[in-house]
């Protein structure tokens, strides 16, 4: 009996920690995992501290797809972490046992460890050590994410001096191997390193004779491409990018995977067999359906906000300018040109007394949309700033210093509240002044910004701030 509550049944594996065992809660009724901890008792003990740093930053998290710490005891001279029981296999003994994933199947395995990650990442954690041995897999398809030893919270300065290499080899992103610090685009490289294991059932580097000739290749070389990876072929583009600053968030990389190839994954799950026989990951009955990879929006309590007048406002616009277009062309004589069937398309367009007023138009439409775009854009992020980082460019993601430090601004505001606004059709510059309320009523001096925006097809992307 451990700690007078715990009891034992047999060892189901062992890490760089010590042996896990099966074991049962006796006060509770339930099969917990526990972890023993090599090493002697008390301060200083490097795995102590490593599990100490385990179970508070896992307890942070809360979240299905992230193993829970129930627990961490001393019994006599041991010290033991007390774990959720996950009855499955990680992702790298099912590759080896069962051969590579299809790509549907590693998308709705992959998927699972995305949103655990972005959640980590949203709450300033970067795990560190993303492989396949740490993503669990269960007999229903459920994936957890364990093992957050090495993980570092923002404000913990351990695990952080230069040199220090943290994670495993095969899956170690450019800087990490260079000995910079780990960050969240370390994990999302990490990932996507964990997807090309599972769509080719192997790690992308290949680290059994030679170590520093691997993080030499991970450093120098352009990184490996499955063959396999069908419309997983953008994701491990965005994910193994050698600079970090062209890698996708994590949010980003949970959306793509959430939406699949031209509707939503279909979900697998590891089908349970004998133990005598193979188990695979196949295809969940089509009349189940898939779980939701957007984890839902908090409410927020709301008062009446002018931002919809201004959408409102922006559609009456155009609507305006179609209007008058509409007049103006009805009143104009017959133009001979359109008149004579010898007359060519492409001529009539080009001819230079073409009416100015339709560029007037199609600027005055533009800044509609323009300015339509910014007050949807602040509507969203004090609702869900997960979904209002996809509209950053990439470069301006990285400026804003990361979605961890970009929810903390955000988070403490239930409205931003626009007064004037405009833009420039042009310059693609929208300026307006914003009120920041809180959920106590409070509020904050008016701020004038002034955003850029990108064209993004029929949309646009925030580039960054004028």
């Amino acid at each position: 009996m451990i700690a007078g509550r715990y009891s034992l049944t047999r060892e189901i594996g062992r890490g760089g920690m010590g042996a896990v065992w099966l074991g049962r809660d006796e006060l509770l009724g339930r099969d917990v995992a526990l972890k023993r901890l090599g090493g002697s008792p008390g301060a200083g003990n490097p795995d102590f501290e490593r599990a100490e740093r385990e179970a508070k930053l896992a307890a942070r998290l809360n979240h299905p797809h992230v193993v829970a710490v129930f627990d961490l005891v001393d019994d006599g001279d041991e010290q033991w972490l007390v774990m959720e029981h996950v009855d499955g296999l990680n992702l790298s003994a099912l590759v080896k046992r069962d051969g590579p994933l299809t790509v549907d199947q590693a998308a709705f395995v992959i998927r699972q460890a995305a949103e655990a990650l972005a959640e980590a990442h949203a709450a300033g954690i970067v795990h560190r050590d993303v492989k396949p041995s740490n993503i669990l897999v269960t007999p229903t398809g459920q994936v957890k994410l364990t093992d957050f030893g090495i993980a570092r919270a923002e404000a913990d300065a351990s695990l952080t001096q230069t040199g220090l290499v943290t994670g495993s080899p095969a899956y170690l992103a450019p800087e990490v191997a260079t000995g910079r610090t780990a960050t969240d685009a370390s994990d999302v490289w990490a990932l996507g390193a964990t997807l090309f294991h599972a769509l080719e059932g192997r790690p992308p580097y290949d680290t059994d004779d030679n170590v520093l000739g691997t993080m030499y290749k991970i450093v120098n070389e352009d990184p490996p491409r499955p063959t396999n990876a069908g419309w997983l072929a953008p994701l491990m583009l965005a994910t193994m990018a050698k600079d970090p600053g062209d890698r996708w968030s994590m949010q980003h990389v949970q959306q793509f995977l959430s939406r699949g190839p031209s509707h939503p994954t279909t979900p697998v799950a590891a089908v349970a067999r004998p133990a005598e026989t193979t188990s695979v990951l196949a295809p969940a009955p089509a009349a189940a359906p898939a779980p939701s990879a957007v984890p839902p929006v908090r409410e927020r309590r709301r008062r009446p906000s002018v931002l919809v007048p201004v959408l409102a406002v922006a559609c009456v616009a155009v609507l305006a300018i179609i209007i008058v277009a509409l007049v103006l062309d009805n009143r104009q004589e017959p133009d001979p040109v359109a008149t004579d069937p010898t007359t060519s398309a492409s001529e009539s367009t080009s001819s230079p007394s073409a009416d100015p007023s339709a560029s007037a138009s199609a600027d005055a439409a533009r800044a509609a949309a323009m300015t339509a775009f910014v007050a949807d854009y602040l509507n969203t992020v004090v609702a869900d700033p997960a979904a209002a980082w996809d509209r950053l460019t990439p470069e301006f993601q990285k400026a804003s210093g990361g979605f961890g430090q970009y929810k903390k601004f955000w988070e403490p505001f239930d409205e931003a509240i626009i007064g004037d606004i405009g833009a420039d059709p042009k310059t693609g510059i929208v300026s307006y002044s914003v009120r920041y309320n809180t959920p106590d009523g409070d509020g904050f001096d008016d701020d004038s910004v002034q955003l850029q925006l990108q064209d993004d097809g029929d949309s646009f992307l925030i580039a960054g701030e004028a």
